[in-house]
C-alpha cells in the first residue's frame, strides 16, 4: 500500500542521482521510498522490449566509441523529426547488452557521470525481477509505470510494443485494473490498442505546447478541455500532465496561478499524476532557486507542495528521496 498523498514516481529511476534507466537507478529509487519506478521502453531488432528514454542512444551509452557498430550510425525520422545516431531497433538484444549506459546530463549532474559503464541496458524481465525481489525483502508493493516510446514508429518496423508489453506484465501476474501498473504513452492509438488489450489503467501523456505524434492536427491543449479530458477518458483513466499545464510560469519565471485542469480531469473520472520535478536550480521556477548556480539544489519541496495544493493524485521525480520528504 502506498503511503497517503500523492503517489511518487521514480522518473527513470532515481535519474538526478545514477545514470538513467539502469538497475541501479531503479533500486537506489526503491530504497529512497518510490510507489513506482518509470521505464521507458524501446525494442531491440529481435523484439525485445529495453529501458531506454530514446531509440537513439547515443546520449546515454558508449554506442558511439564503439567502433563495431560504427557502420550502425545514420539518420532517421522519427515522430517527424530527423534524427543522426544509433538506434536500438537496429540491434539485437545480445548486441545492446555489450554496451554500457552513461549519464545523459553530464553537464548538470557531474556527479553521475562517476557511474558511466557500470550498468548495462536492462530488459523489461530484468526490471520486472528486480520490482518484485524488492517487494520480498521491504515488504512493500512497488509499482511499476512503463512508457511506451514511438509505439507507432515501432509498429511500421514490424516491432510492436504493446503485445510483448501486455504479455510480460501478464506473465509477471499484473493483468488486473488493481494491479500497481500505469502504461503511459504520449500517443492516442496506442492507448486505444492497449485498452482493447489489457485491464491495467492506462495513462495519455499531455504536454503544455504540441499534440501527439499521430494524431496530426490536434493538440494537447485541445484534449484537455472539458470534451477533451470526456473523450480521454473513454480509453484512458488518467492524464501525466507536463507541469506548466496544471501551474503555469509568469515572464518573471515565477509560478503564476494554476490553471483548472486538475479540477477538470477529475470531473471526468481521470487521475493527475505530473511531469517532472528536479532539484537543480536550472528546472526550477525562480523562487525557488537558492544561488546563481544553474546546477545548484533549490527548494524542490517547496514546489512539489504548491502542485500537491492544486489536488494532484501522482507526481514524477528525478530525486525520489526529496519527493518523498516533500509528500510525507
Amino acid at each position: 500500500m502506498a503511503a497517503p498523498g500523492p503517489i511518487i514516481i521514480a522518473h527513470r529511476g532515481a535519474s538526478g542521482e545514477r545514470p538513467e534507466h539502469t538497475i541501479g537507478a531503479y533500486a537506489l529509487a526503491i530504497d529512497q521510498g518510490a510507489d513506482f519506478i518509470e521505464p521507458d521502453l524501446v525494442s531491440t531488432s529481435d523484439g525485445v522490449l529495453v529501458a531506454r528514454h530514446e531509440n537513439e542512444i547515443s546520449e546515454t551509452t558508449d554506442v558511439a566509441s564503439r567502433p563495431e557498430f560504427a557502420d550502425r550510425k545514420t539518420t532517421k525520422v522519427i515522430d517527424g523529426e530527423s534524427l543522426t545516431g544509433w538506434f536500438t531497433e537496429d540491434f539485437t538484444l545480445a548486441e545492446l547488452k555489450t554496451l554500457r549506459a552513461r549519464e545523459r546530463l553530464p553537464q548538470l549532474r557531474t556527479a553521475n557521470t562517476a557511474y558511466d559503464g557500470t550498468w548495462d541496458i536492462p530488459t523489461l524481465d530484468e526490471i520486472i525481477t528486480l520490482v518484485q525481489r524488492r517487494e520480498k525483502e521491504t515488504g512493500r508493493r512497488i509499482g511499476l509505470y512503463p512508457e511506451t516510446k514511438h509505439p507507432g514508429h515501432f509498429r511500421k518496423l514490424g516491432l510492436p510494443l504493446e503485445e510483448p508489453l501486455v504479455a510480460t506484465l501478464a506473465k509477471a501476474g499484473y493483468d488486473g485494473a488493481a494491479d500497481p501498473v500505469f502504461i503511459q504513452s504520449f500517443e492516442v492509438d496506442n492507448l486505444k490498442r492497449l485498452n482493447g488489450m489489457t485491464e491495467l489503467p492506462l495513462i495519455q501523456l499531455m504536454a503544455a505546447s504540441y499534440g501527439p505524434p499521430d494524431q496530426p492536427g490536434v493538440t494537447y491543449a485541445a484534449m484537455s478541455t472539458p470534451d477533451g479530458l470526456a473523450e480521454i477518458a473513454r480509453y484512458a483513466d488518467g492524464v501525466g500532465l507536463e507541469k506548466a499545464m496544471v501551474i503555469p510560469r509568469s515572464a518573471d519565471g515565477k509560478l503564476a496561478a494554476p490553471t483548472g485542469i486538475v479540477a477538470g480531469a477529475h470531473a471526468a473520472g481521470l487521475k493527475v499524476h505530473v511531469w517532472t520535478f528536479r532539484r537543480e536550480n536550472y528546472f526550477l521556477p525562480a523562487e525557488f532557486k537558492t544561488g546563481e548556480s544553474p546546477v545548484a539544489p533549490g527548494n524542490v519541496g517547496a514546489e512539489i507542495r504548491a502542485f500537491i495544493a492544486t489536488g494532484i493524485d501522482g507526481l514524477f521525480s528525478d530525486y525520489v528521496a526529496a519527493a518523498v520528504a516533500a509528500v510525507r
